[in-house]
């Protein structure tokens, strides 16, 4: 064995691997389903939508985007909740089991040419399932791997959460890259898509299976056996850990903002103010996620090193200082875009390495997945799900340069919530 997992070895045993392997194998399939309709979301405005303003069209493509978040602190609430009663196994089982039955519906729901205005509410009606399945997830895989962590690797396999997400968007931005490549445009609007959804449904099924196969954390099974779970772990949340849940939704402002922009949305983003071919934007992503997919468990072992706070102090302090600059750099070129995008993905390392085991740090296990749950879905909801829209529609009045502004007010933010919050990585943890 080498790379990171192999420097965690000497304190990770042999059923605790698997299960983080388990844990992000599962992960990263359920985040393909999630991603492929960012990366077709041009070919989806075109099929799903009334023919005339190709913008318009984009931009409600988008709005269903931004609305499938609406449907994350539900999902959060209600699955998160349930994880923490019935255990990380079964909330994650059913979470991924909805992902992919979304997947394929929307996968076989009919053109706005075929069926007009019910293609569309279908469309909405299955990212609405895919937004309440995705705010259960975080919570309970980010649980399940922090709770799975070997002594004094908690940030390392937290990390395996954040690459299993960049993964599935990696995954999903390869089926976009090739598509987009090898089909023509009559083949991709008419089929190429629809089989990219139906793959990532039926990688979904894969990933119900391997999360079937462990056992779920000591930590929960402790906790149930003791009689410390809660019949409503939601409340408890609220009435017991109002600062920790108000700090996890700090901690994700920045985060959030940038992770959707820089990883999901930057692709299209450039296409549309720059001009460059989707298909070379689609391959400098895909180069970037493979750098970011490779480093972020290296940059989880750093944080169980040096501390929590460095690590998420360095992410948001760059991007307060070089928004401006790497927004600026975006031309007509493949090594323009592929360079901001690296540059901010590099920075986005930071956060990413930490949000999962710094939001576990948090909670004791009886509330651990709501905890984590919904402060973050509330927070991805108000900053994530809008980030696309709000980078499209700056760009229609013509205010694409503002972007920055938006950016570093974001990490600013977080910037000082990172710098005053207690440092928890030698803290006792159940």
């Amino acid at each position: 064995m080498t790379g990171p997992a192999a420097v965690a070895t000497a304190k990770t045993t042999p059923a605790q691997r698997k299960a983080i392997v388990a844990g992000t194998i599962g992960n990263t399939v359920e985040w393909v389903d999630w991603a492929l309709y960012s990366v077709f979301a041009k070919i989806i405005a075109v099929e799903f939508f009334p023919a005339g303003d190709e913008t318009v069209a984009l931009l409600s493509t988008l709005a269903v985007f931004a609305i499938g978040f609406v449907m994350r602190p539900v999902g959060a609430a209600v699955l998160g909740a349930y994880a923490d009663r019935q255990g990380r196994k079964k909330g994650l089982a059913l979470t991924i089991g909805l992902m992919a039955g979304a997947s394929f519906l929307i996968a076989l729901t009919p053109t706005y040419a075929t069926v007009g205005l019910l293609a569309p509410v279908v469309l909405l009606l299955a990212r609405l399932l895919q937004g309440f399945a995705a705010g259960g997830e975080f919570g309970s895989s980010a649980a399940f791997l922090v709770e799975s962590a070997g002594t004094g690797r908690r940030a390392f396999a937290g990390s395996w959460q954040q690459v299993s997400v960049a993964g599935g968007v990696l995954i999903a931005s390869l089926i976009g890259t090739v598509a987009t490549s090898a089909l023509s445009d009559e083949a991709l609007h008419g089929w190429g898509w629809r089989v990219a959804f139906v793959l990532g449904g039926l990688l979904g099924l894969v990933g119900l299976w391997l999360r079937t196969s462990v056992e779920d954390t000591d930590s929960f099974t402790t906790a149930a056996s003791s009689g410390r779970t809660k019949t409503n772990p939601l409340r408890t949340m609220f009435v017991d850990h109002p600062v920790a849940a108000l700090r996890v939704a700090g901690i994700t402002i920045a985060g959030t903002l940038t992770y959707y922009i820089w990883v999901n949305y930057l692709p299209t983003y450039a296409n549309l103010v720059t001009g460059i071919p989707l298909s070379q934007a689609l391959l400098s992503q895909t180069l970037s996620l493979v750098a970011f997919v490779v480093l972020l468990p290296f940059v989880g072992l750093l944080s169980d090193k040096v501390g929590r706070k460095p690590t998420l102090a360095a992410f948001a302090g760059g991007f307060v200082v070089l928004s401006w600059p790497l927004l600026q750099l975006l031309q007509n070129n493949f090594w323009s875009v592929f360079a901001v995008q690296l540059t901010g993905m590099l920075l986005v390392l930071g956060y990413s390495a930490n949000c999962a085991v710094i939001m576990a740090e948090q909670f004791p296990p009886e509330v651990r997945a709501t905890g984590i749950a919904l402060p973050y879905a509330l927070s991805v909801a108000l900053f994530g799900g809008t980030a696309p829209y709000i980078t499209t529609w700056l760009d229609d009045i013509g205010h694409s340069d503002l972007l920055w502004l938006y950016v570093s007010g974001a990490a600013l933010i977080s910037l000082v919530i990172y710098l005053t919050m207690p440092e928890t990585k030698d803290q006792e943890f159940a």
